[in-house]
Order: structure tokens, then C-alpha cells, then sequence
């Protein structure tokens, strides 16, 4: 959307504010001034999900008063009409309360990392949010969910002043910390190792520098700033077996410097195998159905396990009619969905 010369500079201030912690609640207090500005309302709320209890969200409020997070299990329902509303038990229960909630813009945070929240503004006159709002709101969304997967993969060690550490414990993913454009300040142990895996043509002389091509998606992430599309922080590469996910994570200024983390990951696009299947089949049965599941070529199979290929086939022949299946598409199918096709 076209954005006046106020509203840039709102959103220019509010992006930095988003990026200028690794504390969740520093970030949300130094965000709330230029948010209020930019879309005015009574009080905002951020909810986010515990990775091991889905349904269980931890609260933080702007301006919002606690008694809204305590009772929302009961006032949370439909969106209805104003003319419903002003029926509606749920608009009681917020008056009886001391919230007289008139109209309620929400975002979806989708966050990834086994998290996922919402971001949602609250006002209590009867003004309703314009579509404008709702624009700006929904331009803000990737920032938001930036903002918060980053505090939560780092920001409990940055607040003990462990950050460096964590990057070395961060579990599936390698580590490398760059002050851009050129200089680099760490990477993880196994960061060198992975990225001569993917790029090496590139590194077979200099493996200590960064590829050339994830130095220049940096570049360009820092010359777009704040006008950065949604999903440009991250870079995919895809392989004959995996993908080659880099997530491009910026962390607050230090010293007039602006650090950045690249996070690497090898990803599998394997559908994961139902567990029964494992019971009926041979050990080498299993690593077959793992390379189809893995959508690779019987010739890809029978190289990656050293055999021929039509050992490959032998096996195929003899894996679906333990598992009571026709054809490879049959395979794939129940393997992601539990079920025939239709």
C-alpha cells in the first residue's frame, strides 16, 4: 500500500523499535508509542504459544488490563455484528468487567519454529477500524513475527549475555555471524563443513569466506531496510536429497555496528514414515520407503544405499503388498494422509 510521508516515518520508527532488542517485553514497551500513532487504540495484546503445551499461551500486553487475559478462554468467540454484539453475552461479561471493548483488530502470527501467536488491538469507542488500518496492520505482520521468533530462538540468553554461546547449542541448525558487508565474527563448528557441502565449487580454495551469493542476499536485505518483503529473510537452495534453508536473523546495534546471523539448516523433504509401517518391514525395506517418501528416483535410492537398481524394485515389489498398497503414488499418499485416495 502507498504510505503517506507521516506513516513512513511511523513504520520506519516502529521496525527499528522491533529490532532494537532481544527482549521480548523491552522490544513490545519501546514499539508501543510509534504503534499507538500509527494505528490508534485503547490497549494492544501479543500471544504466543508454548512449543510444549500448543493450546497454553503466554500474554503480553499494551495497556492491557490483566483481567482481559485471565477471563479470555470465556470472552473469546465468533466475530459477530454490532447490532449482535450489543446483544451478546460476551459484550456484557466485558462491561460487568470493567472492558467496554467495542471493536477488535488481529493478526495471525505464524511463526515457525514450533511457535505460533497473534497480535491483536482493542478499542473501546465506538470508531471501528478502517481498511486502512487493517492494511497497515497486515504490511506490519512479518515484522511482528520476526520480532518475536527472534527473541524466542535467542533472547533468553542475551539477557544473561550468553547469546554467542547459544548459537553454538542451537539445536538442528549451524551458526554464522556476520558484521556486514564483509567481515565475519564467528561461525558454528559444523557451519564450515555444511556450507562446502552446498557451495563446493565456491570454497574449494577459501572455505573460511561466505558464499557469494548469501553475501549478497545480506546486501540487499540491508539496502531494503524497513521496505524488505515478507519472507526475504529467508534463502532456500534445494538439493537431490535436501534443502538448504538460510535464515536471515538481524540483531540489535552494538557499538554503532548491526550484527546479523545466518542460520543454516539442511532440511528433509521426506514424509515422515508412519510408525506401524516400520513393524511390517525388513531394515532394508525401511531405507527403500524412506527414499520414495523422500520423492528421490528408484536410480537415487539404489545409489544412496549401494545396490542395483532393480534390487530397488525387487524391494518395491515386496513392500506393497506387505503394507497393503497398489503403487508408489498409493505409498506416498497413505504415508502423508493415512488414507487411500479418494
Amino acid at each position: 500500500m502507498n504510505l503517506t510521508a507521516h506513516e513512513q516515518g511511523l513504520v520506519l520508527e516502529l521496525t527499528r523499535a522491533l529490532s532494537s532488542s532481544l527482549d521480548l517485553t523491552e522490544v513490545l514497551a519501546r514499539a508501543q508509542g510509534a504503534l499507538a500513532r500509527l494505528l490508534p487504540c485503547d490497549y494492544a495484546a501479543l500471544c504466543v504459544s508454548r512449543p510444549e503445551r500448543p493450546g497454553d499461551y503466554e500474554w503480553m500486553g499494551l495497556g492491557a488490563p490483566g483481567i482481559l487475559f485471565t477471563h479470555y478462554p470465556e470472552l473469546a468467540t465468533d466475530l459477530v455484528s454490532r447490532k449482535e454484539l450489543k446483544r451478546n453475552l460476551l459484550y456484557l461479561r466485558c462491561r460487568e468487567m470493567g472492558l467496554p471493548l467495542e471493536h477488535v483488530l488481529a493478526v495471525l502470527l505464524d511463526l515457525s519454529e514450533g511457535w505460533h501467536g497473534g497480535f491483536t488491538l482493542y478499542r473501546e469507542h465506538a470508531l471501528p477500524f478502517s481498511e486502512r488500518e487493517q492494511a497497515l496492520l497486515e504490511d506490519l505482520t512479518p515484522y511482528l513475527a520476526n520480532t518475536v521468533r527472534n527473541c524466542r530462538m535467542f533472547g533468553h540468553e542475551a539477557t544473561r549475555g550468553d547469546l554467542l554461546d547459544a548459537l553454538f547449542r542451537h539445536q538442528g541448525a549451524e551458526c554464522v555471524v556476520m558484521d556486514p558487508p564483509e567481515h565475519e565474527k564467528l561461525r558454528t563448528p559444523g557451519a564450515t563443513e555444511l556450507l562446502r557441502r552446498w557451495f563446493p565449487e565456491e570454497l574449494k580454495a577459501d572455505d573460511s569466506r561466505l558464499p557469494q551469493e548469501l553475501r549478497e542476499h545480506l546486501t540487499r536485505l540491508q539496502a531494503l531496510g524497513t521496505k524488505r518483503a515478507p519472507g526475504m529473510d529467508t534463502w532456500t537452495r534445494s538439493g537431490a536429497k535436501h534443502d538448504l534453508k538460510v535464515t536471515f536473523v538481524e540483531l540489535p546495534e552494538q557499538r554503532g555496528h548491526q550484527p546479523w546471523v545466518l542460520v543454516l539448516q539442511e532440511c528433509s523433504r521426506a514424509i515422515p514414515m508412519p510408525e506401524p509401517w516400520r513393524q511390517k518391514l525388513s531394515r532394508r525395506e525401511v531405507e527403500v520407503v524412506q527414499g520414495v517418501l523422500s520423492n528421490w528416483t528408484n536410480e537415487l535410492i539404489a545409489e544412496d544405499l549401494g545396490l542395483t537398481l532393480n534390487t530397488v524394485k525387487t524391494h518395491l515389489r515386496n513392500i506393497f503388498p506387505k503394507l497393503g498398497i497398489e503403487s508408489r503414488m498409493d505409498l506416498l499418499y497413505q504415508a502423508a494422509w493415512g488414507q487411500k485416495p479418494g
